[in-house]
């Protein structure tokens, strides 16, 4: 099973079109709100040099927004 964080933040409309997308195809992930939690907004900027939300990071890779290719790629989700 892959790791998969979703870094985001009340208010956020991609964000909750990327945890939906994830309900839709069963995907496992971590949920870490950068308002909420320091240490996420922290490993956000510092770790993944990412400013904005929704910020997706599968096994180590980084995508910032919401890039349904890349995604998929990853995940080995097929439409």
């Amino acid at each position: 099973m892959k790791n998969v964080k979703v870094y985001t933040q009340p208010a956020c409309p991609p964000c909750e079109f990327v945890k939906n997308y994830f309900d839709m195809h069963g995907i496992n992930y971590e949920l870490l709100n950068i308002k909420e939690d320091q240490a996420a907004r922290n490993e956000l900027i510092h770790t993944h040099d990412a400013l904005s939300t929704p910020t997706i990071v599968i096994d180590g890779e980084v995508i910032i927004g919401f890039d349904q290719g890349r995604i998929d790629e990853l995940l080995d989700i097929t439409s």
